[in-house]
Protein backbone atom coordinates (compact mmCIF):
# COMPACT_ATOMS: atom_id res chain seq x y z
CA UNK A 1 0.00 0.00 0.00
CA UNK A 2 1.39 3.39 -1.19
CA UNK A 3 2.65 6.16 1.56
CA UNK A 4 2.66 9.51 1.18
CA UNK A 5 4.38 11.38 4.01
CA UNK A 6 3.68 15.14 4.01
CA UNK A 7 5.22 16.46 6.57
CA UNK A 8 9.09 16.58 6.14
CA UNK A 9 11.72 18.54 6.42
CA UNK A 10 14.87 19.51 4.53
CA UNK A 11 17.43 21.71 4.61
CA UNK A 12 20.25 22.81 1.73
CA UNK A 13 23.68 21.16 2.44
CA UNK A 14 24.97 24.81 2.98
CA UNK A 15 24.13 28.41 1.83
CA UNK A 16 25.48 31.42 2.34
CA UNK A 17 27.03 33.29 5.47
CA UNK A 18 23.35 35.58 6.12
CA UNK A 19 24.60 37.59 8.75
CA UNK A 20 27.21 38.98 5.88
CA UNK A 21 25.00 38.44 2.84
CA UNK A 22 22.16 40.96 4.48
CA UNK A 23 24.38 42.87 6.60
CA UNK A 24 22.35 42.01 10.11
CA UNK A 25 22.54 38.79 12.42
CA UNK A 26 19.20 36.27 13.34
CA UNK A 27 19.74 33.96 10.93
CA UNK A 28 20.38 30.58 10.83
CA UNK A 29 23.40 28.97 9.75
CA UNK A 30 24.43 25.33 9.40
CA UNK A 31 28.01 24.00 11.15
CA UNK A 32 28.39 20.37 9.76
CA UNK A 33 30.86 19.80 12.52
CA UNK A 34 31.90 15.89 11.70
CA UNK A 35 31.15 13.26 9.54
CA UNK A 36 27.12 13.20 9.02
CA UNK A 37 26.46 15.94 11.69
CA UNK A 38 25.86 19.50 12.13
CA UNK A 39 23.91 21.51 14.36
CA UNK A 40 21.85 24.87 13.17
CA UNK A 41 23.40 28.13 14.48
CA UNK A 42 21.95 31.72 15.48
CA UNK A 43 24.42 34.03 15.90
CA UNK A 44 26.78 31.61 16.94
CA UNK A 45 24.27 29.72 19.52
CA UNK A 46 23.16 25.69 18.82
CA UNK A 47 19.39 26.01 18.72
CA UNK A 48 19.44 22.22 17.21
CA UNK A 49 21.52 19.26 16.11
CA UNK A 50 20.36 17.69 12.60
CA UNK A 51 21.98 14.83 11.07
CA UNK A 52 23.38 14.02 7.41
CA UNK A 53 19.77 12.56 6.18
CA UNK A 54 18.44 16.40 7.04
CA UNK A 55 20.58 17.47 3.76
CA UNK A 56 21.53 14.26 1.83
CA UNK A 57 18.67 12.88 -0.40
CA UNK A 58 20.59 9.59 -0.73
CA UNK A 59 20.19 8.96 2.92
CA UNK A 60 16.68 10.43 2.95
CA UNK A 61 16.05 7.79 0.03
CA UNK A 62 17.49 4.83 2.20
CA UNK A 63 15.46 5.36 5.42
CA UNK A 64 12.27 6.12 3.01
CA UNK A 65 13.11 2.16 1.38
CA UNK A 66 13.34 0.83 5.21
CA UNK A 67 10.30 2.34 6.41
CA UNK A 68 8.00 1.44 3.21
CA UNK A 69 7.58 5.40 2.09
CA UNK A 70 7.36 6.00 -1.31
CA UNK A 71 7.30 9.75 -1.26
CA UNK A 72 8.09 12.40 0.86
CA UNK A 73 6.09 16.12 0.18
CA UNK A 74 9.60 18.21 1.10
CA UNK A 75 9.54 21.66 3.12
CA UNK A 76 11.98 23.32 4.61
CA UNK A 77 12.75 23.76 8.41
CA UNK A 78 10.41 26.06 10.20
CA UNK A 79 12.88 28.02 11.86
CA UNK A 80 13.83 29.25 8.15
CA UNK A 81 11.08 31.44 8.17
CA UNK A 82 12.72 34.35 8.94
CA UNK A 83 9.65 36.70 8.75
CA UNK A 84 11.24 38.79 11.11
CA UNK A 85 13.90 39.85 8.46
CA UNK A 86 13.53 43.11 5.93
CA UNK A 87 10.82 41.74 3.22
CA UNK A 88 13.65 41.43 0.20
CA UNK A 89 15.69 39.54 2.32
CA UNK A 90 12.79 37.01 3.02
CA UNK A 91 12.29 36.85 -0.55
CA UNK A 92 15.85 36.47 -1.37
CA UNK A 93 16.22 33.77 0.98
CA UNK A 94 13.10 31.84 0.59
CA UNK A 95 14.09 31.72 -3.37
CA UNK A 96 17.13 29.55 -2.61
CA UNK A 97 15.38 27.45 -0.02
CA UNK A 98 12.80 26.89 -2.84
CA UNK A 99 15.21 26.46 -5.53
CA UNK A 100 17.09 23.88 -3.71
CA UNK A 101 13.82 22.21 -3.08
CA UNK A 102 12.79 22.12 -6.79
CA UNK A 103 16.20 20.48 -7.74
CA UNK A 104 15.29 17.65 -5.39
CA UNK A 105 12.08 17.20 -7.21
CA UNK A 106 13.53 17.67 -10.45
CA UNK A 107 16.22 14.69 -9.57
CA UNK A 108 13.69 12.79 -7.75
CA UNK A 109 10.24 13.48 -9.25
CA UNK A 110 8.61 9.95 -7.87
CA UNK A 111 9.52 10.18 -4.86
CA UNK A 112 10.14 13.69 -3.55
CA UNK A 113 6.70 16.29 -3.53
CA UNK A 114 8.19 19.98 -2.62
CA UNK A 115 6.39 23.08 -0.41
CA UNK A 116 8.25 25.87 -0.81
CA UNK A 117 8.60 28.53 1.46
CA UNK A 118 7.42 32.70 1.55
CA UNK A 119 8.11 36.14 2.62
CA UNK A 120 4.71 36.29 4.59
CA UNK A 121 6.04 39.29 6.31
CA UNK A 122 5.57 41.14 2.79
CA UNK A 123 2.27 39.51 1.49
CA UNK A 124 2.61 41.01 -2.26
CA UNK A 125 6.13 39.15 -2.12
CA UNK A 126 4.68 36.23 -0.64
CA UNK A 127 2.05 36.02 -3.55
CA UNK A 128 4.77 36.59 -6.16
CA UNK A 129 7.12 33.52 -5.07
CA UNK A 130 4.08 31.45 -4.01
CA UNK A 131 3.31 31.74 -8.11
CA UNK A 132 7.11 31.26 -8.94
CA UNK A 133 6.95 27.81 -6.71
CA UNK A 134 3.87 26.73 -8.62
CA UNK A 135 4.36 27.60 -11.90
CA UNK A 136 8.04 28.09 -12.45
CA UNK A 137 10.11 25.66 -10.40
CA UNK A 138 7.41 22.69 -9.95
CA UNK A 139 6.26 22.92 -6.56
CA UNK A 140 2.86 22.00 -5.10
CA UNK A 141 2.82 24.07 -2.77
CA UNK A 142 4.12 25.99 0.22
CA UNK A 143 4.85 25.76 4.08
CA UNK A 144 3.53 28.83 6.32
CA UNK A 145 3.62 30.10 9.62
CA UNK A 146 1.05 29.37 12.43
CA UNK A 147 1.59 33.34 12.61
CA UNK A 148 3.92 36.18 10.92
CA UNK A 149 5.42 38.30 13.96
CA UNK A 150 2.37 39.93 15.60
CA UNK A 151 -0.31 38.93 12.98
CA UNK A 152 -2.46 35.91 13.80
CA UNK A 153 -3.37 34.34 10.38
CA UNK A 154 -6.61 36.16 10.52
CA UNK A 155 -4.98 39.46 9.56
CA UNK A 156 -6.20 41.52 7.01
CA UNK A 157 -3.53 42.09 5.63
CA UNK A 158 -3.13 38.06 4.91
CA UNK A 159 -6.34 37.58 3.26
CA UNK A 160 -4.67 38.25 -0.37
CA UNK A 161 -2.32 35.64 -0.15
CA UNK A 162 -4.85 32.69 0.81
CA UNK A 163 -6.95 34.12 -1.69
CA UNK A 164 -3.78 34.05 -4.53
CA UNK A 165 -3.37 29.96 -3.20
CA UNK A 166 -7.21 28.95 -3.47
CA UNK A 167 -7.03 30.46 -6.97
CA UNK A 168 -3.98 29.02 -7.62
CA UNK A 169 -4.87 25.63 -6.44
CA UNK A 170 -1.96 25.26 -4.05
CA UNK A 171 -1.89 23.47 -1.33
CA UNK A 172 -0.60 25.23 2.46
CA UNK A 173 0.68 23.22 5.01
CA UNK A 174 0.57 25.38 8.75
CA UNK A 175 3.98 24.41 10.89
CA UNK A 176 3.93 26.31 14.55
CA UNK A 177 7.42 28.29 14.84
CA UNK A 178 8.02 31.19 17.36
CA UNK A 179 5.56 29.45 19.99
CA UNK A 180 3.32 31.07 22.16
CA UNK A 181 4.60 32.18 25.65
CA UNK A 182 7.91 30.81 25.20
CA UNK A 183 9.13 32.76 27.73
CA UNK A 184 7.09 30.82 30.60
CA UNK A 185 8.04 27.46 28.96
CA UNK A 186 12.17 27.83 29.67
CA UNK A 187 12.83 24.24 30.96
CA UNK A 188 11.56 20.62 30.36
CA UNK A 189 11.24 20.74 26.48
CA UNK A 190 7.70 22.86 27.16
CA UNK A 191 8.21 25.36 23.77
CA UNK A 192 8.29 21.98 21.85
CA UNK A 193 5.24 19.55 23.75
CA UNK A 194 2.87 22.47 24.81
CA UNK A 195 3.55 25.78 23.01
CA UNK A 196 3.54 23.98 19.02
CA UNK A 197 0.03 22.67 20.05
CA UNK A 198 -1.23 25.48 21.36
CA UNK A 199 0.39 27.78 18.53
CA UNK A 200 -1.08 25.27 15.68
CA UNK A 201 -4.60 25.70 17.49
CA UNK A 202 -4.47 29.08 17.52
CA UNK A 203 -3.78 29.30 13.95
CA UNK A 204 -7.25 27.41 13.24
CA UNK A 205 -9.08 29.44 15.60
CA UNK A 206 -8.04 32.36 13.80
CA UNK A 207 -9.10 31.49 10.28
CA UNK A 208 -12.32 30.08 11.37
CA UNK A 209 -13.45 32.91 13.54
CA UNK A 210 -12.06 35.40 10.87
CA UNK A 211 -14.63 33.27 8.06
CA UNK A 212 -11.62 32.23 5.72
CA UNK A 213 -12.78 29.15 5.27
CA UNK A 214 -16.15 30.46 4.53
CA UNK A 215 -14.89 32.76 1.78
CA UNK A 216 -11.90 30.46 0.46
CA UNK A 217 -14.06 27.06 0.54
CA UNK A 218 -11.60 25.93 -2.38
CA UNK A 219 -8.61 26.55 0.00
CA UNK A 220 -6.78 23.17 0.80
CA UNK A 221 -5.00 23.89 4.39
CA UNK A 222 -3.54 21.44 6.24
CA UNK A 223 -2.07 21.22 9.81
CA UNK A 224 0.96 19.95 11.41
CA UNK A 225 0.83 17.61 14.60
CA UNK A 226 -3.01 16.61 13.95
CA UNK A 227 -3.99 19.85 14.48
CA UNK A 228 -2.33 20.68 17.47
CA UNK A 229 -4.48 21.06 20.48
CA UNK A 230 -7.80 22.40 18.15
CA UNK A 231 -9.58 18.81 18.03
CA UNK A 232 -9.35 18.36 21.67
CA UNK A 233 -10.38 22.04 22.33
CA UNK A 234 -13.48 21.43 19.57
CA UNK A 235 -16.27 21.42 22.21
CA UNK A 236 -15.12 23.97 24.48
CA UNK A 237 -14.87 26.45 20.96
CA UNK A 238 -18.13 25.31 20.01
CA UNK A 239 -19.69 26.07 23.30
CA UNK A 240 -17.94 29.72 23.53
CA UNK A 241 -19.71 30.29 19.90
CA UNK A 242 -22.71 29.45 21.02
CA UNK A 243 -23.33 31.20 24.39
CA UNK A 244 -20.95 34.23 23.27
CA UNK A 245 -21.60 35.14 20.17
CA UNK A 246 -21.06 38.36 20.35
CA UNK A 247 -17.31 38.08 20.96
CA UNK A 248 -16.64 35.01 19.45
CA UNK A 249 -19.21 35.05 15.99
CA UNK A 250 -17.88 38.97 15.35
CA UNK A 251 -16.83 37.44 11.66
CA UNK A 252 -18.36 34.16 10.62
CA UNK A 253 -21.75 32.88 11.21
CA UNK A 254 -20.74 29.16 11.38
CA UNK A 255 -20.55 26.87 14.08
CA UNK A 256 -16.76 26.25 14.01
CA UNK A 257 -16.82 22.31 14.23
CA UNK A 258 -18.31 22.41 10.62
CA UNK A 259 -14.17 23.52 9.64
CA UNK A 260 -13.29 20.41 10.94
CA UNK A 261 -15.33 19.01 7.18
CA UNK A 262 -12.80 22.06 5.98
CA UNK A 263 -9.60 21.63 7.02
CA UNK A 264 -6.68 18.63 6.88
CA UNK A 265 -4.21 17.16 9.51
CA UNK A 266 -1.61 15.53 9.58
CA UNK A 267 -1.52 12.03 11.48
CA UNK A 268 1.62 12.65 13.92
CA UNK A 269 -0.55 12.37 17.16
CA UNK A 270 1.17 9.59 18.80
CA UNK A 271 -1.11 8.13 20.66
CA UNK A 272 -3.31 5.53 18.96
CA UNK A 273 -6.76 6.35 20.71
CA UNK A 274 -6.33 10.55 20.01
CA UNK A 275 -6.05 9.27 16.03
CA UNK A 276 -9.06 7.34 16.46
CA UNK A 277 -10.80 10.22 17.92
CA UNK A 278 -9.72 12.40 15.08
CA UNK A 279 -11.28 9.45 12.83
CA UNK A 280 -14.15 9.60 14.77
CA UNK A 281 -14.75 13.64 14.81
CA UNK A 282 -12.80 14.78 11.33
CA UNK A 283 -13.32 11.86 9.09
CA UNK A 284 -10.51 9.88 7.14
CA UNK A 285 -10.88 12.01 4.58
CA UNK A 286 -9.40 15.03 6.55
CA UNK A 287 -6.67 12.68 7.92
CA UNK A 288 -2.51 12.05 5.94
CA UNK A 289 -0.19 10.34 6.81
CA UNK A 290 2.98 12.96 8.20
CA UNK A 291 5.78 12.21 10.62
CA UNK A 292 7.74 15.12 11.02
CA UNK A 293 11.08 13.11 9.65
CA UNK A 294 13.90 13.30 10.24
CA UNK A 295 13.66 14.94 13.70
CA UNK A 296 12.76 13.26 17.07
CA UNK A 297 9.52 14.36 17.96
CA UNK A 298 8.50 12.82 14.69
CA UNK A 299 7.55 9.16 13.81
CA UNK A 300 10.30 7.52 13.47
CA UNK A 301 8.71 4.53 11.62
CA UNK A 302 6.58 6.85 9.42
CA UNK A 303 2.72 5.08 8.97
CA UNK A 304 3.19 2.56 12.14
CA UNK A 305 0.86 4.16 14.37
CA UNK A 306 -1.84 4.12 11.08
CA UNK A 307 -0.98 0.80 10.38
CA UNK A 308 -1.17 -0.80 13.85
CA UNK A 309 -4.35 1.05 15.07
CA UNK A 310 -7.10 -1.93 13.23
CA UNK A 311 -8.61 -0.03 10.53
CA UNK A 312 -10.19 -1.70 7.53
CA UNK A 313 -8.19 -1.59 4.36
CA UNK A 314 -10.18 1.75 2.59
CA UNK A 315 -9.47 3.93 5.56
CA UNK A 316 -6.03 2.71 5.82
CA UNK A 317 -5.17 3.61 2.16
CA UNK A 318 -7.02 7.16 2.81
CA UNK A 319 -4.51 8.02 5.84
CA UNK A 320 -1.38 6.58 3.50
CA UNK A 321 -2.13 8.13 0.59
CA UNK A 322 -5.68 8.88 -0.36
CA UNK A 323 -6.13 12.00 1.81
CA UNK A 324 -2.45 13.29 0.73
CA UNK A 325 -3.17 12.94 -2.99
CA UNK A 326 -6.74 14.68 -3.17
CA UNK A 327 -4.87 17.63 -0.65
CA UNK A 328 -2.27 18.07 -3.27
CA UNK A 329 -4.40 18.30 -6.16
CA UNK A 330 -3.14 14.86 -7.83
CA UNK A 331 -4.86 11.95 -9.06
CA UNK A 332 -5.29 9.03 -7.02
CA UNK A 333 -3.33 7.26 -9.36
CA UNK A 334 -0.26 9.46 -9.50
CA UNK A 335 2.80 7.34 -8.19
CA UNK A 336 0.98 4.20 -8.15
Amino acid sequence: MRKIDIHTHVLPPAWPDLRDRYGYGGFVQLDQYGPGCGRLLKDGVVIREVQANCWDPALRLKDCDRDGVDVQVLSTVPVMFSYWARPEHGLDLARFLNDHIGGLVEAHPGRFVGLGTVPLQAPDLAIQELHRCVRDIGLAGVQIGTHVNDWNLDAPELYPFFEAAEALGAPLFVHPWDMLGKERMSKYWLPWLLGMPTETALAICSLVFSGVFERLPRLRIAFAHGGGAFPALIGRIEQGFRVRPDLCAVDCRVNPRASLTHLYVDALVHEPRMLRYLLDIMGPERIALGSDYPFPLGEPHPGRLIESAGLDAPTMARLLHGTALEWLGLPNTAFA
